[in-house]
């Protein structure tokens, strides 16, 4: 208990004092990882709409990859993305292994399935008339997409949540293809996980706190997004 106490209160010591090192890793965990939800997000959304409003052989199997994506192992897709990188790897050349990039294209893979897979249950789980509704109204398909996605939005911001959730707490990918570089690559579950090994739990648990806390912010931001105007 007493270290529990301990670590809570070096936590809030950390964030009062502004130690550059924690907020170093503070902002890059945010950078890689808003990031990654950026890409997830016009990837996703993207695909997901086009999964759901178009009919094409082989559709049922997609969505049923698209759903075994939305719990893909982050240590998997850290291997094969190290492989890709690897200096003898396809991409090699790149020089992107143990960099910020490398850590944002692997948490990317792990988030766009969480929001495909939510955007296509989103739009499908729309009334089938309403589109037919909204054309006949005179609205181009961009339009009637926009439109959709609009009436849908509660649950796709439910997906763009799970995505972010899903990467801003993955560990194992980014170890892999980032190395755990203190100021480079190092960011705050890296950081606990290193923490813990050592046995500074006090200093693990002040940067769980301070994950738990921003992330709780960033989350509470998405919410008031996606609860504006909510229809009554």
């Amino acid at each position: 208990m007493d270290v529990i106490t301990e670590g809570i209160a070096q936590a809030f010591r950390l964030l009062l004092a502004g130690d550059r090192e924690v907020l170093g890793i503070t902002l890059l965990s945010f950078a890689v990882s808003g990031a990654a939800t950026v890409i997830s997000l016009v990837l996703g959304i993207s695909m997901g709409t086009a999964i759901a409003l178009n009919a094409f052989p082989g559709k049922k199997v997609v969505v049923s990859l698209v759903n075994t994506g939305m719990g893909l192992p982050p240590v998997v897709v850290g291997l094969w993305v190290s492989i890709l990188l690897w200096r003898n790897g396809p991409l090699g050349f790149l020089g992107l292994l143990y960099t910020p990039t490398a850590m944002v294209i692997a948490q990317a893979i792990i988030a766009t399935p969480i929001v495909t897979g939510i955007t296509v249950g989103a739009i499908q789980g729309l009334p089938p008339a309403l589109r037919i509704q909204i054309l006949a109204l005179g609205a181009t398909r961009p339009q009637m997409i926009w439109l959709l996605l609009k009436e849908a939005r509660l649950p796709v911001m439910a997906g763009v949540m799970a995505g972010f959730g899903g990467v801003i707490s993955e560990v194992g990918a980014s170890i892999m293809v980032g190395g755990n570089i203190k100021g480079y690559t190092r960011v705050l579950t890296t950081a606990t996980v290193m923490e813990t090994g050592k046995g500074n739990f006090d200093v693990a648990i002040a940067l769980s706190v301070i994950l738990l806390v921003a992330s709780l912010a960033i989350n509470y931001l998405l919410t008031l997004v996606q609860q504006r105007e909510r229809p009554r």
